[in-house]
């Protein structure tokens, strides 16, 4: 499988191809950036071709299909590009007009339906069972994806109650001094991977206990230290990732987790709401005589 370069690989094709393949490989390979983070449907507008034509593309290189070929592509990218790059790849790829604003949209339509197709079952099955048997579970993030940890460990505290987030390089060896085989550890990383969140997670891989990755690659550097990857596309030719695919799952997560023990869950939840109640959290809406 030509995975090593997929540049070259594309370079060395190149006489094999079609006049119409020859459009795509030639848009690839001079907008190396750009060309990664294209749907089907926009690379085949940008090379003049049907989305057919695209596809057909991929599996003539070798690959699955585009998904695998624009995973590679995509890998290559990201370790080159930082955000003011990314951001002028942006104003290149979408238009200026209201039409670019439905673009975004589509985009993360693409990353959810990527991400639904290419779930694995049995890996988002066993992860929920590894939280509902947990005595702790540890969320660790850096940076960006802390927006998406913070959501995650909020609905895991209010169901099941012991649930850390843990953004700290500098107080995590403390705070993961108890973890043990029983306890669950969840990392959340994202290209381009902060250290920080591979160092803790990393940390923890010699205690026995399950690691929970959610990233977008099984390519990327956490599935290297996780028991489990769920993976969500966030491809988006834009300074910032997508984190549309990702937040699906973890919705997806946990709603599963709250419908496998519902008298427990339902009990702790009735307790809280008591609790809201009782200290006047939110706002009451009261009708006017």
């Amino acid at each position: 499988m030509p995975r090593s370069n997929v540049y070259q690989t594309i370079s060395n094709r190149f006489p094999e191809m079609s006049k119409s393949q020859r459009k795509i490989a030639t848009y690839i390979l001079e907008n190396t950036h750009s060309a990664p983070f294209l749907t089907v449907g926009k690379l085949a507008k940008m090379s003049d071709v049907s989305e057919a034509t695209v596809v057909r593309f991929a599996t003539f290189l070798g690959y699955s299909g585009y998904n695998e070929l624009q995973q590679y592509m995509y890998d290559s990218a990201e370790k080159q590009l930082n955000t003011v790059e990314r951001l002028q790849m942006s104003r290149d790829v979408y238009s200026e007009e209201e039409k670019g604003i439905y673009e975004v949209f589509e985009d993360d339509i693409t990353n959810i339906r990527m991400t639904m197709e290419n779930l694995k079952l049995k890996d988002f099955e066993k992860t929920a069972s590894y939280l509902l048997e947990a005595e702790n579970i540890y969320i660790v993030a850096s940076r960006s994806a802390v927006s998406l940890a913070s959501f995650l460990h909020y609905y895991l505290d209010i169901m099941f109650g012991n649930c850390e987030l843990i953004q700290s390089n500098e107080t995590a060896i403390e705070r993961l001094y108890d973890l043990n085989k029983n306890d669950v550890v969840i990392g959340l990383s994202f290209a381009r991977y902060t250290k920080a969140t591979l160092d803790i997670v990393n940390h923890t891989k010699g205690k026995d206990v399950p690691i929970i990755a959610i990233t977008d690659s099984l390519l990327s550097p956490i599935t290297q230290l996780a028991t489990i990857s769920l993976v969500a596309s966030s491809k988006m030719p834009s300074f910032l990732d997508s984190f549309v695919a990702p937040l699906s799952i973890i919705n997806a997560l946990v709603t599963y987790l709250g419908k496998q023990k519902p008298d427990q869950i339902n009990n702790r939840l009735r307790e809280l709401e008591q609790l809201w109640d009782d200290n006047d959290i939110f706002h009451q809406h009261r009708d006017h005589m």
